[in-house]
């Protein structure tokens, strides 16, 4: 009888082992909630964000080596106040690693998706980067950001990203007051969100400038010419290549070619070409290094086409420049809704002088014949002014800033 009562005939056994799995998998659901609220009062909110244990409050991503000149001066001076600060960086030889830090918390977070993936994930209150694009391609807004903010990594037009690039920030940090005009021109185009566009000055040219004035100068310095262009069809090493440095490198003088860092993952056969034509040339030098500021204090003057690297000459060495104009498609930038001549454009044509490819076999009596006039050095500060200021004091207007975000005050 005992047997018999103890018995469970195999369709009603099944049926209590998926009610006493139901019940268990019911239980396990109410108790995760439960701990996710006990969770969330504890830790609180601030703001609208989850403060949760992976909460960061100020966190600055680095895509690239390139461009640790840019945040060095903000993550040195939240060392120097003694406020924590996290430094993703998608380099792993990132710069920040070189130095022992007391209140930085860098990491490696892998490059590309990798990134992304933690980035869109984030827990933070202000989240600094140079890199456009957000909420465009795979970089997205993390719910739990409080403030994304966009810092240009150089002073000319803040519209030649791609398109949309700044579009979802919460702010524009600009060199200069100039930039704001067009970017606020886009948002009323697009009616989207205005953007804090906050006037911080240029951190990397202040990095520069210190640095190249620690460099000596060159015992029997020979005249040097320095060859920096931009990179693409219409760059001028990918479209005069030998037709320039033919005639440069029968001149004599000491022809630096620094090509554009893009070059080398996106025109390696065509550089392998140029160096291999001039592998005998003991007057041409290829620079790859990644400071700019060792060619640039060497050269007496600089042949460049649309390429940034013209303002960073101009600013830091006061000297001459000649370029080579090229038609721009400016469709895929933020640029072409504006429909109007950019900045860097209409001052390139007032400090520089243009070099057209009929005077190349002649370039030594052109650069020769060249003058610097009073006036092209007036033009060169007006153009520095405007589009650098605050100089000197970049790294703390931006740690001001993003602190005046957060806190309130600075």
């Amino acid at each position: 009888m005992i047997i018999n009562f103890l018995y469970i005939d195999p369709g009603t056994g099944s049926m209590l082992f998926s009610v006493l799995i139901g019940a268990a998998a019911t239980l396990f659901f109410l108790a995760r909630a439960l701990l996710l609220k006990l969770k969330v009062l504890i830790s609180g909110k601030k703001d609208g964000i989850q403060l949760d244990s992976s909460y960061k409050k100020y966190v600055i991503y680095n895509e690239g080596k390139q461009y640790w000149n840019t945040f060095m001066p903000v993550v040195q001076e939240f060392e120097n106040r003694g406020i924590e600060l996290t430094y993703y960086t998608s380099a792993k030889d990132d710069p920040v690693f070189e130095t022992t830090w007391n209140h930085v918390k860098a990491e490696f977070i892998g490059e590309g998706n990798s990134a992304f993936a933690k980035l869109n994930m984030l827990s933070a209150g202000f989240v600094l980067m140079t890199t456009p694009g957000l909420q465009v391609y795979q970089l997205k807004r993390s719910k739990n950001v409080k403030h994304y903010s966009h810092v240009l990594h150089m002073p000319n037009d803040a519209t030649t990203y791609r398109l949309f690039g700044l579009d979802f920030f919460d702010s524009v940090l600009l060199s200069g007051d100039y930039q704001a005009t067009d970017l606020r021109t886009l948002e009323e185009m697009r009616g989207i969100n205005k953007k804090d566009l906050v006037t911080v000055g240029c951190p990397y040219l202040d990095v520069y400038k210190k640095n190249i004035e620690e460099i000596p100068e060159e015992e029997n310095h020979p005249f040097t010419v320095l060859v920096s262009p931009s990179w693409g069809d219409v760059g001028i090493l990918k479209k005069h290549g030998e037709k320039l440095l033919d005639p440069l490198s029968k001149t004599g003088w000491r022809i630096i070619v620094r090509p554009h860092p893009q070059s080398k993952k996106s025109e390696a056969d065509m550089l392998a070409r140029l160096e291999e034509r001039y592998k005998d040339n003991s007057n041409i030098v290829w620079d790859y290094e990644r400071q700019n500021i060792y060619s640039l204090k060497k050269a007496d003057i600089m042949i460049s086409d649309f390429s940034g690297i013209i303002f960073d000459y101009t600013f830091l060495c006061d000297k001459p420049v000649m370029y080579v104009a090229g038609n721009i498609d400016l469709k895929p930038y933020d640029a072409y809704d504006l429909n109007k001549k950019l900045w860097q454009y209409e001052v390139l044509e007032k400090f520089g002088t243009e070099l057209d490819e009929n005077q190349f076999e002649n370039i030594k009596e052109v650069i020769q014949s060249m003058s610097d006039s009073k006036e092209l050095a007036e033009q060169r500060k007006l153009a520095k002014e405007t589009a650098w200021m605050h100089q000197g004091n970049a790294g703390k207007n931006i740690a001001d800033y993003m602190i005046k975000i957060i806190d309130g005050d600075c």
